[in-house]
């Protein structure tokens, strides 16, 4: 299973920007996808995540009514839409996959595959 996340940019504080994760590979029917987030120098930490099946969605408290997740089960691609966009949100994003339900969202260890990310500016 390859994930390609895409859909990162330049954009002013207050603005909205759309990432992408694609999957693709060998049929996946895995539990759910999450997004990460990491600057540098510090440690990579949860932003978002939804069951496939989209009952389930959880986004961290710092990113919260201004991150939303969606998805498109027929291209096994799911989107974070960002909107008020802080200079505090400027990170290299990564999307990752889990095959089972797992028991914390946060826990990096328990996505199975993880994506190359793509970098996410904001200018204050």
């Amino acid at each position: 299973v390859q994930l390609q996340a895409s859909g990162g940019g330049l954009v002013q504080a207050g603005g909205s920007l759309r990432l992408s994760c694609a999957a693709s590979g060998r049929p996946f029917s895995g539990y759910g996808m999450g997004w990460f987030r990491q600057v540098p120098g510090k440690e990579r930490e949860f932003a978002a995540g939804i069951t496939w099946t989209g009952s389930y969605t959880y986004v961290a408290d710092s990113v919260k009514d201004r991150f939303t997740l969606s998805k498109d089960n027929s291209k096994k691609t799911v989107f974070l839409q960002m909107n008020s966009l802080k200079p505090e949100d400027a990170a290299l994003y990564y999307c990752a996959a889990r095959v089972r339900m797992g028991t914390n969202w946060r826990y990096q260890y328990e996505y199975d595959y993880w994506g190359q990310g793509t970098q996410v500016t904001v200018s204050s």
